[in-house]
């Protein structure tokens, strides 16, 4: 009796076997695989591992743990910013000019051409040139003004002249409304003595804006 019902045990395993799909094991798969060489899966949807499987072989659909995503590669380091070549020159205009005079003198050219032009060789590219001249507080503001602006312009066209883009460059006058800080003088001083005091409000400001080389 007992010889009989493992002759029907096997049987019926024998039966199991051939309706459901062939697996296999080559010694290189790291998981069963049926004839048609797809992962064979329990009911549960489990994979079986093989003797030969290892992390390094693990499958996202069997092993989804051992198979995250590797973290994304940094973004590259944001460029540097790109260096300025940005600055500002300020020429008292007793040195660019005579006294009540808009025409440069040979001192403010070379001056210009070693503290500017020298400089803008420096720069990449520039963005702007602003020239603003000022005047002391002598005179009326309307002559003052107009005073200002003839010695901006006057600066203009001597960088304009050594090569200096012209719609890089803009002019303004301030006449003396911006008097230079600190510069204290009573007006009860002898014209002259009043005119050396005032010279600091005398001046023309280049402000250069650019990039470096």
């Amino acid at each position: 009796m007992k010889q009989q019902n493992l002759t029907t045990i096997i049987a019926t395993l024998g039966a199991f076997a051939c309706a459901a799909p062939a697996l296999a094991q080559t010694p290189t798969a790291a998981y069963l695989t049926d004839t048609r060489n797809v992962v064979a899966k329990s009911g549960f949807g489990l994979c079986w591992r093989t003797s030969a499987w290892t992390p390094a072989a693990a499958l996202a659909e069997c092993d989804p743990d051992l198979t995250k995503a590797a973290p994304a590669a940094a973004a590259p380091a944001a460029a540097a910013a790109a260096k300025k070549c940005d600055f500002t020159v300020t020429l008292q205009s007793d040195e660019l000019f005579t006294f009540n005079k808009a025409a440069l003198t040979s001192a403010a050219q070379k001056r210009l051409d070693s503290d500017v032009v020298g400089k803008l060789g420096s720069c990449a590219s520039v963005s702007m040139i602003m020239i603003t001249g000022h005047t002391d507080r002598l005179g009326s503001q309307a002559y003052n003004q107009k005073l200002s602006e003839k010695r901006a312009d006057a600066v203009k066209a001597y960088l304009l002249k050594k090569g200096v883009p012209a719609d890089t460059v803009d002019t303004m006058g301030a006449g003396k409304t911006q008097p230079a800080q600190g510069v204290k003088c009573d007006d009860s001083l002898p014209r002259q003595k009043l005119i050396a005091c005032l010279a600091p409000s005398r001046r023309v400001v280049v402000e250069v804006k650019g990039s470096a080389k």
